[in-house]
C-alpha cells in the first residue's frame, strides 16, 4: 500500500513504464515495417506447392501435421527444392499466420554481422553502430523466423542460437539487458547435419533441438508425375511477367524435360523454361538448352515412359476439350499431325470419355 505522498511517484513509475513498453513495441512494429518493404520487392507463391506426386503427397501431410503446434521445424533437402516454400506453407496454416513470417540466409551475411542481424545491437556496440537496431529475433516476436541455410551458422553464434531456443531470451550487442521473445524456429539446410554434428562443425545440442520434426523436400528427380504441372504453372508465370504468350508445349519438349535428371531442382527448372520462354517467338515454348545427362537411359522401361506420355496427352486433351486436330488443338499443343496424334491415342488405348 503506498502512502498518501507517494502516490504522484506511483503514478510516475507506472506513466514511464507504460511509456516504456509503448517504445519498445513501436520499435519492434518499425522493424517489422522495415523489413516487409524488403520482403515485398520478392516474389512468392508459398500457398502453392504444386504437385500430386506420392512424394509431395507426403510433404503436404508433415506440413498439415505440424503447422498448427508450435514445434520447431528442420527442412531438408537438396538446394532449389523449395525448402522456402514448405517454410512459408507452415507458417501459413499456424496460429502465428497474422505476423509476417521474418526470414534470414545464415549464408548470405559474412560471420561478422550475422549477431548483430539475429539479435541486433545498441549504438556504440561497434565501429559504424550508429543507432539502435533490432535483430531478427525481435522483429519476429510473436511470429516465425526461418533460419535458411542453418548449417552454415557459425559454431560460436550456434550457442547464442541455442539459449535463445532454450530460454527464449537473449541481449542485443552492446546491451546487458535481456530480452524475452516468443518465437517459432523453421530451420532449413541442404547438409546432412548428422554429418556435420560428427565432424564437429555443428552443436550436437543444437541438432537436437532442431530436429524435432524433421521435413524432406524430394528433389525434382524423384518427381516425375510433377513436372508437366510445374512446367504449365512457371511457363504461364513466366510468360506472364515478360508480356509474352506461350500457349503450346510440344511433346517432344515435355518429354526432355521430363527425363532430365535436374541436379538444380526447381530452381533449375525455372531458369531454364525462363530462358525457353524469351527464346520463343510464337504461342509454342522452344527451348535453347541442351538437356544432357538424362535421368533415364533409352534402355529404361517402355511401360513407365508410355505411363508418362499417355498422362500427358489425357492432360492436353482435356484442356482442349478433346480437340484433336485444327486450330488451338491438342495435336497442336503437342506439336504432332493429327494422324500422328491418334494413332498415339490408339497405342496408349486413350478414348474420349
Amino acid at each position: 500500500m503506498w502512502p498518501p505522498e507517494m502516490l504522484p511517484k506511483k503514478k510516475q513509475l507506472i506513466s514511464d513504464a507504460a511509456f516504456a513498453e509503448i517504445k519498445i513495441l513501436k520499435d519492434q512494429l518499425e522493424a517489422e515495417r522495415a523489413y516487409l518493404q524488403d520482403e515485398i520487392k520478392l516474389e512468392y507463391n508459398h500457398e502453392d506447392i504444386i504437385g500430386k506426386s506420392e512424394a509431395i503427397k507426403n510433404v503436404f501431410y508433415k506440413v498439415e501435421q505440424i503447422a498448427a503446434t508450435d514445434t520447431n521445424v528442420l527442412v531438408l533437402g537438396e538446394t532449389g527444392t523449395g525448402k522456402e516454400l514448405v517454410a512459408r506453407a507452415i507458417h501459413s496454416l499456424s496460429l502465428r499466420k497474422d505476423r509476417a513470417l521474418v526470414k534470414m540466409n545464415c549464408a548470405a551475411l559474412p560471420a561478422n554481422l550475422i549477431e548483430s542481424e539475429l539479435f541486433g545491437h545498441e549504438k556504440g556496440a561497434f565501429t559504424g553502430a550508429h543507432s539502435r537496431r533490432l535483430g531478427r529475433f525481435e522483429v519476429a516476436n510473436g511470429a516465425t523466423l526461418f533460419l535458411d541455410e542453418i548449417g552454415e551458422l557459425p559454431l560460436e553464434l550456434q550457442a547464442k542460437l541455442l539459449h535463445v531456443i532454450q530460454n527464449g531470451e537473449f541481449e542485443r550487442l552492446g546491451s546487458s539487458t535481456t530480452i524475452k521473445v516468443d518465437v517459432r524456429i523453421i530451420a532449413a539446410t541442404n547438409r546432412n547435419l548428422e554429418e556435420e554434428v560428427s565432424k564437429g562443425h555443428f552443436r550436437d545440442d543444437l541438432w537436437y533441438r532442431l530436429n524435432i520434426f524433421p521435413i524432406t523436400v524430394p528433389p525434382l528427380r524423384d518427381r516425375d508425375d510433377d513436372i508437366p504441372l510445374l512446367v504449365n504453372y512457371y511457363v504461364q508465370k513466366i510468360a506472364k511477367r515478360l508480356g509474352k504468350t506461350i500457349e503450346f508445349i510440344p511433346l517432344n519438349v515435355m518429354h526432355a524435360l521430363q527425363h532430365y535428371h535436374w541436379p538444380g531442382n526447381i530452381r533449375e527448372l525455372e531458369n531454364v523454361l525462363e530462358r525457353g520462354v524469351i527464346n520463343s517467338s510464337g504461342p509454342k515454348l522452344r527451348l535453347i538448352d541442351e538437356l544432357k545427362k538424362p535421368f533415364r537411359s533409352l534402355t529404361s522401361s517402355q511401360q513407365t515412359l508410355e505411363a508418362v506420355e499417355r498422362e500427358y496427352i489425357l492432360q492436353v486433351l482435356a484442356q482442349t476439350h478433346w480437340k484433336v486436330g485444327g486450330k488451338n488443338s491438342a495435336a497442336e499443343i503437342l506439336g504432332l499431325d493429327r494422324s500422328t496424334l491418334r494413332a498415339r491415342m490408339r497405342k496408349l488405348t486413350i478414348q474420349k470419355p
